[in-house]
């Protein structure tokens, strides 16, 4: 359950730089990496890649006015490993992606309602049998997170060229 003092909805074209700002301070501050294009496309592109396309959404947890949290679904499946993306293809696996909560907003119940928002978007869509996300366990309580909600289907941290990520799915609930 998500604190009275949030509220949280599908995001406009007027929260994007809020919600940018929340996602690129992840990317610098958690993982370390800063912006990468070809990892980061869509922090830049927010508009273009969440809330034009059909099938994609945007939610943002608003907190005196100010974007503190974001989350959103992608209809695309990991792009590698090969045998990962040739199981959770694109167009039929939904992507769970940029679940970031600013550090002084967490412990309030927000990512898991982003979420289960979320999930819901993708039954309601009918089109999707997987949902999909992947995660970098630097990220303070990412593994945690997710591990608690998903199953890990491959952890690339034991390969000798791996990434780092771990990878989950997670079970799409029935339509209502």
């Amino acid at each position: 359950m998500v604190a009275p003092a949030y509220r949280l909805r599908t995001a406009e074209s007027a929260d994007v730089p809020g919600a940018r700002r929340v996602m690129l301070d992840t990317v610098y501050r958690d993982f370390g990496t800063g912006y990468v294009p070809r990892w980061h496309g869509d922090i830049i592109d927010v508009e273009g890649s969440y809330l034009a396309p059909e099938r994609h959404t945007l939610l943002v947890a608003e907190h005196d006015g100010e974007v503190v949290a974001t989350g959103g679904v992608r209809s695309h499946g990991p792009a590698g490993p090969p045998w990962l993306a040739a199981r959770y293809p694109s167009g039929t696996t939904a992507q769970l992606c940029r679940v970031y909560v600013d550090p002084a907003h967490r412990r309030q119940g927000l990512a898991r309602a982003i979420v289960d928002r979320l999930l819901g978007f993708i039954a309601a869509d009918g089109g999707y049998t997987d949902a999909y996300l992947h995660t970098d366990p630097v990220s303070p309580g990412a593994e945690a997170f997710w591990t608690a909600l998903a199953e890990r289907v491959h952890d690339e941290r034991p390969e000798p060229h791996g990434s780092g990520t771990v990878h989950f799915v997670l079970p799409i609930p029935a339509r209502s």
